[in-house]
């Protein structure tokens, strides 16, 4: 059985390390600050409970990069995707040819962004496939993670058609209900969060920033504001649709994770069991921000305007948290250069991701 390798000490890196050990396999962690996994890294274990429920064996948790590659064959990366490029430089001096890189939560484009970093720097032979974030999960003490969501379904992809054939089965081999995505493009904009939490966060910027405390989405949308998001997937599928790919509702994608279906997106929304207890962030400078609009809403508006697609709401949305955050997320974020799509039209890219 293949060895394991987690990188992060996120909420997903332990949940995803306790399911990989459910499975029997050999757990390694990598970890930047070893002061935050202490306690498990001196009993080799995490204890998991609710939607998995147990005291699961890690093999051996370090931050030396080096030593952790050794051990492993298929690597997880579980950080924010906003660290990946730092991932990358970190463990790139010792990937070797056969390594496999599994992109947990990737947001949209973080499989040609990884893929790129490789080409750059000349390294060959190792295969990398992307998904969206399995659990809902969240870290409560030092030694324990309460995993109270199991995403039933979601898409996985490479960088294209080929590539994603190739690679099917080193995702398959964990997730089996897992389905081949059309390209990138539909598997990354296939995310509820990436779109719902900047949105959320713009409508209730005032009471963040005041660090007032309020159920992130049963009570960050009303009847009202939910058209915010609403005039978002319609921009979504508009991009979808100049590149050849189609999206599910997000209605209908909230039930396919949770089996909660009504009959409009809000009481959709306000419906899903394991929201019901998420709080706010206390603060603007999250990743519900940082994250979503780096990662998901920047490489989209490039995307918008090479197909030339106008998208108001996504540009407002990037455009505000610039001024508010004094950053520019278009340049900070995944532009077409960091994706190797650098002087690609419509056409080159659309022949790019059904090669």
């Amino acid at each position: 059985m293949k060895s394991t390798g987690v990188i992060g000490s996120s909420n997903s890196a332990w949940s995803v390390s306790c399911y990989l050990s459910s499975l029997g396999y050999d757990v390694y962690m990598l970890v930047r600050h070893f002061d935050m996994v202490k306690a498990i890294a001196e009993k080799k274990e995490i204890k998991a409970y609710d939607k998995l429920n147990g005291t699961f064996k890690i093999k051996d948790i370090t931050d030396n990069a080096e030593e952790f590659m050794k051990q492993v064959s298929t690597i997880f990366i579980c950080t924010v995707t906003t660290a990946y490029m730092d991932v990358m430089k970190r463990i790139s001096p010792y990937l070797r040819h056969g390594h496999e890189i599994i992109l947990f939560s990737s947001k949209l484009g973080g499989v040609l962004e990884v893929t790129n970093f490789l080409r750059e720097k000349n390294i060959t032979g190792v295969k990398v496939i992307e998904t969206d974030a399995i659990f809902a999960s969240r870290i409560v003490s030092p030694d324990t993670v309460w995993i109270r969501g199991y995403k039933k379904w979601n898409l996985y992809s490479s960088e294209n058609t080929s590539e994603t054939e190739k690679n099917s089965s080193i995702i398959k081999e964990f997730f089996p209900d897992l389905e081949q995505a059309e390209n990138f493009i539909q598997r990354g904009l296939t995310d509820f969060g990436a779109m719902a939490h900047p949105l959320i966060m713009l409508a209730n910027m005032n009471k963040v920033d005041r660090k007032e405390s309020f159920l992130f989405y049963y009570e960050g949308f009303t009847e009202n504001t939910i058209s915010l998001l609403e005039e978002m997937e319609k921009e979504r599928n508009a991009i979808g649709q100049a590149y050849n790919t189609s999206f599910i509702s997000l209605k209908e994608l909230l039930d396919k994770y949770y089996c909660c279906m009504r009959d409009n997106l809000y009481d959709t929304l306000v419906h899903v069991p394991n929201y019901s207890k998420s709080i706010s962030p206390d603060t603007l400078n999250h990743r519900f921000v940082m994250e979503d609009i780096c990662c998901s809403l920047v490489p989209a508006w490039y995307l918008a305007r090479t197909a030339y697609i106008k998208t108001p709401l996504i540009d407002s949305v990037i455009n505000i948290f610039s001024v508010i955050l004094k950053r520019n997320f278009l340049q900070e974020g995944r532009t077409m250069e960091k994706l190797g799509l650098s002087g690609k039209n419509k056409d080159d890219i659309l022949k790019f991701i059904y090669t």
